[in-house]
């Protein structure tokens, strides 16, 4: 199956990256002549396309990854055919804005993020179609959601994503400014968090039972948790992704 890319930004390019990665074959993938495209071509093997259409007629499969705002144009008046599917990883771009410019074409939303280029993706997707399992799968984990109201919501995990790693980033600063060398700072911190991602993802316990044996009464857990808390920090977490979801809704 051939794959087209529409938009070779950053996001598409750590997509690339980890298709490669997972032993995909550049000439199987066709990049659009803008952005990255150029480059990324010349570096991998990629096919280059001269257009969008030509990147529509070469392939089965086609990701859409330019900004929200343009998705619509990009695809109107390409040469969509049945028994394709256009994969958009536009934010906040529903089904029904897609489906009319790219028909016959079957539209799917995803949303991946960066850690693609590692295979380690959670990207969901709306609605689940059989086509696009082998690349979802080839960049991490593929989360299917039953509805788009359900996948507009989940999308703010692709916000959460930047802002873990704002603390990431603020933990390690801290670490280096208390003598630790700043790599092994970078890493402790990061690593910490990969550790507790794992613990969550990989047991069956509830969530709060697997905090609640880390705070020992009068323990360091315990007591950097009230902090937290008495700073007000689980309503402006939840309130971030407020403000993010309704981003989202006002691009409909």
């Amino acid at each position: 199956m051939k794959l087209g890319v529409i938009g070779v930004g950053h996001l598409a390019e750590t997509i690339l990256r980890g298709l490669l990665r997972a032993g995909l074959r550049p000439e199987d993938i066709c990049l659009s002549p803008r952005g990255h495209g150029p480059q990324m071509a010349k570096e991998h093997g990629f096919l280059l396309a001269d257009d969008n259409a030509a990147v529509v007629a070469a392939s089965d499969l086609v990701l859409l990854a330019v900004r929200p705002g343009d998705a619509e144009e990009a695809v109107n008046g390409l040469p969509w055919r049945e028994n394709q599917v256009l994969m958009s990883a536009c934010a906040g771009v529903p089904t029904a804005r897609l489906a009319g410019p790219s028909a016959p074409a079957r539209v799917v939303r995803i949303m991946p993020i960066t850690a693609s280029e590692l295979g380690a993706s959670p990207t969901i997707v709306y609605p689940m179609d059989p086509a696009i399992s082998p690349f979802l799968d080839a960049i991490g984990t593929t989360m299917a959601l039953d509805t788009e109201e359900q996948f507009e919501a989940a999308t703010v995990s692709a916000a959460i994503y930047g802002w873990a790693q704002d603390l990431i980033r603020t933990s390690a600063e801290w670490g280096a400014s208390r003598g630790l060398d700043p790599a092994l700072a970078r890493q402790l911190a990061a690593q910490t968090f990969v550790a507790a991602g794992r613990i969550q993802s990989e047991q069956e316990a509830p969530m709060g039972d697997i905090l609640a044996s880390l705070c020992t009464p009068g323990g360091i857990t315990a007591a950097g948790l009230e902090r937290l808390e008495q700073e007000g920090i689980h309503p402006a977490w939840k309130g971030a992704c407020e403000l993010v979801l309704d981003m989202l809704s006002t691009k409909k």
